[in-house]
């Protein structure tokens, strides 16, 4: 297992300006002061909007961009460097697997420009291909393959090599729920096994069901860090969320007493309704008043944000 006291990625006033024109009198900040650490063991997030910088921090950490000021290390190297570079395995967006290859052939190809032997890759492709859930594929010529499996390949190829970090720029991207779930199964268990994984994605539904932390770029600027439970946690004066069963009639006309609650039904004859309340004791009157009309309490809780809310929240309050 890796040490979870150690950073696999520190970044420290990471910062990135593109120049333009003949004679480069154009400029463009791609990334402003960007100082972050992701530990190891962990499946760690990189939200942005498009444009954010996440895929310029993912190429800088890689050493396919070069920075324009600040210092970065990877698994203790120099990021860039060829020692931090053996140990990473990449899945780059949109990735392109030539179309005459076989999942066996790809392995073997990606393999060889690792440096890895020919036995070693047939030992861990077998393995791999087995995780991914390409066992019984292995022999049939990627053109033929979804959008999901070629994703799943792709993990494969960036795991072939044992690598103690994996980064991954929108794996998820363009395929179905099944595929993503499937993706998502991978991921956990690459990270039980001890891998970290440092992952950019703009879905962040598919963010808040896997990662740990997460870290949320816009503009080229580091705006939040944190773990996903504690971003996401009910604050004190969030609505109440609840779960009710019970006539539709009695449950809209009892909520309708208190300002700014909605009511929606879920199935037939069961509803969720958000209630704002202030105090324990308006807690308690409201439950007594839905147990007096009939109406059973399924469900009573603080309502959680949803990583989105968050997102949108910290990025729209650092537009103002």
């Amino acid at each position: 297992m890796s040490d979870q006291s150690q950073s696999v990625i520190e970044t420290r006033g990471i910062s990135k300006r593109y120049r333009r024109g003949i004679f480069g009198q154009k400029s463009f900040q791609a990334l402003n002061d960007v100082s972050l650490q992701v530990p190891a063991g962990e499946i760690y997030g990189l939200l942005g909007p498009n444009g954010a910088g996440k895929t310029t921090l993912i190429k800088i950490l890689l050493g396919i961009v070069r920075k324009s000021g600040g210092t970065a290390t990877v698994l203790g190297h120099a990021a860039g460097s060829m020692n931090a570079r053996r140990e990473i395995g990449y899945l780059p967006e949109n990735h392109r697997i030539p179309r005459h290859l076989t999942a066996d052939t790809a392995l073997e190809y990606y393999g060889s420009l690792s440096g890895m032997s020919m036995r070693d890759i047939r030992t861990e492709r077998t393995r791999l291909l087995d995780l991914v859930g390409l066992k019984g594929r292995e022999k049939e010529r990627v053109a033929g393959y979804s959008k999901g499996m070629l994703q799943r390949l792709g993990l494969a190829q960036a795991m072939l090599h044992r690598p103690k970090l994996i980064i991954l720029d929108e794996p998820t991207d363009g395929v179905d729920p099944v595929g993503r779930r499937e993706i998502r199964d991978v991921l956990k268990q690459l990270a039980s096994e001890g891998h970290s994984i440092f992952l950019n994605s703009h879905l962040l539904q598919e963010i808040e069901l896997i990662c740990t932390s997460v870290a949320i770029l816009n503009h080229g600027k580091l705006l939040k860090t944190g773990s996903v439970k504690e971003l996401t946690a009910a604050v004190k004066d969030a609505p109440l969320l609840l779960q009710l069963t019970g006539p539709e009639a009695a449950i809209r006309k009892l909520l309708s007493a208190y300002s700014n609650s909605t009511v929606r039904e879920v199935t037939p004859g069961a509803f969720e309704a958000d209630v704002r309340l202030g105090s324990q004791t308006e807690i308690d009157s409201l439950v007594d008043s839905l147990r007096q009309s009939g109406i059973s309490i399924w469900r009573l809780a603080r309502r959680e944000q949803t990583l989105e809310e968050v997102f949108i929240g910290i990025v729209g309050a650092a537009a103002l």
